[in-house]
């Protein structure tokens, strides 16, 4: 049966931005030097438009010659070497910001992926996740980079400005400091507008990357049914979809942008007609009223910056809201790895202890209950069954009796919502999820193989393996024939998703992963379905050496296996329906015997 997850939890745009300060928290050396050199420059540009203002007087109303503001324009050119530099260095500190909170959001986002496990990625659509993981991380760059920084400068530089306008003309200064509020105003009127628009546009982007990467994906069966064509028109689509809420964003963004403009031009012109009422009733001198209609349009620039850089970060904040809904779906029955860890209440056990693993693998699961989608789909329904160690069980049962979500909560990929599952007598969950994987071995129905050489999708279950010893666990799985036979032997590539290799290869490459790792547990989702005779009988040999002196959880969908068992567990709707032998099962002639004649018809579970 497919796995998924309850769909993550909603994450508040308020909580997003509360979070990504966090993450920024963690550079903030970086970040206040961005910030403060940004300041030290505006600084430098207030000095710039004295001695600009200066200069111009001296030469048209003082009748100066150059050499006599060569000095002042020498200090001129050094302020604007000064003020680049100054510019430059805040860029590269905002950008090691940037570049930290994304290496760092990459990081826990792909390691709370792996801990959540195939069973949330099932309810999941890859194209989506992969998105999120490498565009939606991305698009955090301008919100990092660029709006952050800003957000303090649009106070610091225009607040400077005001501190050395006042002094020289307080009537000036007022102007400037009504008119301030105005361009705020403005952007966050228009900003409401333009966070829907941005979220209705990432969420268009996932969808559309999804389902293009499932066509891809399902390509060759599209083509064999005659339905590839009827997916130009669901593309095309839903790219018209994606092109619709992108022009919806670029239309406000303009519209912002024409706005803000506005707005700063005409308070820049109120500013410009009352100096030159004044100088001409002689209430301002020429040099004090020329040097404040210079820094008039650089006090509106920082926040007209910050209008258009709140764009170019809400697609971040958009982005952000996903990948926080992904690091606070719960692991491990609600540990959170994104959360700093606290200690347990008392009396409750202590999840991933640093405890050794036990040395009998006794399980037992005891009346245990699980569900999918937030409780909406129950899997188990108190499941209770024994699993003594050294021995063999296969699990059998109808399409959707819970069988895969039992092996599942052995996995530690999910965990039961009642019920307890012991190991040697202790909980399992009171056990490191970490170090309880290293002593079992998975071989999955499909499994996956990534594009690499052969050698190193063998090493997946143990990476600081020799070549030695990667050839001898292939021996034991009966895969060394074919990949000796290959170009490059053990150093030969296999294609994403084993596109070289036959279902039966990979089998025995995912034999040949758990004969390396040595495991003393094992997990079989039957590993001959789907395979010719031929091969079926290697592959039985294989399995059959891999479970000597083990103990093994088989999950069966084919006679063959079930016939061999000396022990099987039949389920339905998430209970034990009845446990035994085949033969005493087949006499009972209950659930098990109506499964075995439907295996005989060609039926699967």
């Amino acid at each position: 049966m497919g796995a998924s997850l309850p769909e993550a939890r909603g994450v508040s745009p308020m909580k997003v931005d509360r979070r990504l300060l966090r993450r920024a928290h963690a550079v903030r050396g970086p970040l206040a030097l961005a910030v403060a050199l940004g300041a030290a420059g505006g600084i430098v540009m207030v000095l710039q438009a004295y001695l600009l203002s200066l200069v111009v007087s001296r030469v048209f109303l003082d009748g100066q010659a150059l050499g006599g503001v060569l000095p002042l324009l020498a200090v001129f050119l050094g302020l604007s070497l000064l003020r680049a530099g100054l510019t430059w260095v805040a860029e590269a500190a905002a950008d090691r910001v940037a570049n930290w909170v994304k290496h760092d959001l990459r990081a826990r986002l792909a390691a709370h992926l792996l801990a959540l496990g195939p069973a949330y990625a099932r309810g999941e659509r890859t194209g989506e996740l992969a998105n999120t993981a490498v565009e939606g991380i991305e698009a955090l760059d301008a919100y990092f980079r660029q709006y952050l920084p800003q957000l303090a400068l649009a106070a610091l530089v225009p607040l400077t400005v005001l501190l050395f306008v006042f002094p020289l003309d307080w009537v000036s200064g007022l102007v400037l400091l009504l008119t301030a509020p105005l361009i705020p105003v403005f952007m966050i009127l228009i900003g409401s507008l333009a966070e829907s628009l941005t979220r209705r546009q990432w969420t268009s982007l996932s969808r559309m990357s999804a389902h293009f990467l499932d066509v891809l994906q399902g390509l060759t069966t599209l083509k064999l049914f005659g339905r590839s064509r009827e997916q130009f028109r669901i593309i095309a689509q839903i790219s018209d979809q994606f092109r619709d809420a992108t022009m919806g964003v670029l239309r406000v963004t303009f519209l912002s942008a024409l706005v803000l403009e506005m707005v700063a031009t005409i308070s820049t012109a109120v500013v410009a007609v009352q100096i030159g009422l004044r100088l001409l009733y002689g209430g301002l001198t020429f040099q004090q009223g020329f040097f404040v209609l210079l820094l008039a349009p650089e006090f509106y620039l920082p926040l007209r910056m910050l209008g258009a850089r709140f764009h170019a970060g809400m697609q971040g904040v958009a982005a952000a809201q996903r990948i926080f809904e992904v690091l606070e779906t719960p692991v491990f029955g609600g540990l959170d790895l994104d959360s700093e860890p606290s200690a347990a209440p008392a009396g409750e056990v202590q999840r991933e202890s640093a405890s050794p693993p036990p040395v009998r693998f006794d399980l037992c699961f005891s009346d245990i209950h699980y569900a999918y989608d937030g409780g909406q789909r129950p899997a188990l329904n108190g499941l209770s069954f024994d699993l003594p160690h050294g021995e063999s069980v296969v699990l059998v049962g109808p399409s959707g009796a819970g069988k895969s979500t039992a092996a599942y909560l052995l996995l530690r990929f999910i965990e039961p919502d009642r019920g307890t599952i012991t190991v040697g007598g202790r909980p399992l969950r009171a056990l490191s999820a970490a170090a309880w994987r290293e002593q079992v071995a998975w071989v999955p129905q499909e499994p996956y193989l990534f594009h690499g050489t052969v050698a190193e999708n063998i090493r997946l279950a143990r990476p600081d393996a020799s070549l030695d010893e990667v050839a001898r666990a292939a021996r034991q799985a009966s895969a060394d024939g074919f990949i000796e036979a290959l170009p490059q032997g053990y150093d030969s590539l296999v294609g994403e998703r084993g596109a070289r290799f036959s279902g039966g290869e990979a089998q025995r490459i995912a034999l040949a992963r758990a004969f390396l790792k040595d495991a003393p547990l094992l997990i079989l989702d039957e590993a001959t379905a789907n395979l010719d005779p031929e091969i079926e009988a290697l592959v039985q040999e294989a399995m059959a050496r891999l479970l000597s002196g083990r103990t093994a959880l088989i999950i069966a969908h084919r006679l063959s296996t079930v016939y061999r068992a000396s022990r099987i567990v039949v389920l339905d709707r998430g209970r034990l329906a009845e446990e035994g032998t085949h033969a005493g099962l087949m006499r009972k002639g209950g659930l098990y015997r109506q499964l075995v004649g439907a295996y005989g018809a060609g039926g699967t579970s």
